[in-house]
């Protein structure tokens, strides 16, 4: 068994894809419209959904917010250097919602960003 991909619910769909690829810098896998179902559906990945996880962008025709509620978390990326990825995220226009620093109860460098629908994203820096 793996993981396949993690599904986000997006207002829209174009603005979540440009995100994902021009400020984190993923690749649009896919995208396909489902006109009986009124909804689109698209992946993004860092690479091929047959080599890892993945996220699927779902537009529901019409639906242009939603309430994250208070269960959902965040999704953690793996990056070399959390303080330059901040700095690439920032002249990309991404937003910083935490800067790349030592987190409070370990040594472990990371750094939290938001996603267009207001979806967390956590940089935590390779160990060396």
């Amino acid at each position: 068994m793996r993981i396949l991909h993690t599904m986000l619910r997006v207002g829209n769909l174009d603005r979540a894809i440009a995100f994902y690829t021009e400020v984190l810098g993923m690749e649009l896998l896919r995208r396909q419209d489902y006109p009986g179902g009124k909804f689109t559906l698209a992946f993004v990945g860092f690479q091929d959904e047959a080599d890892g996880a993945v996220l699927e962008l779902t537009y529901n025709w019409g639906v242009d917010s939603y309430d994250l509620g208070n269960a959902y978390g965040h999704i953690a990326i793996e990056v070399e250097d959390a303080y330059k990825a901040c700095g690439l995220v920032r002249e990309r226009g991404g937003k910083i919602i935490s800067e790349a620093g030592p987190m409070k109860h370990g040594s472990t460098i990371l750094a939290f960003i938001e996603d267009p629908d207001g979806y967390k994203i956590e940089f935590i820096q390779r160990k060396r």
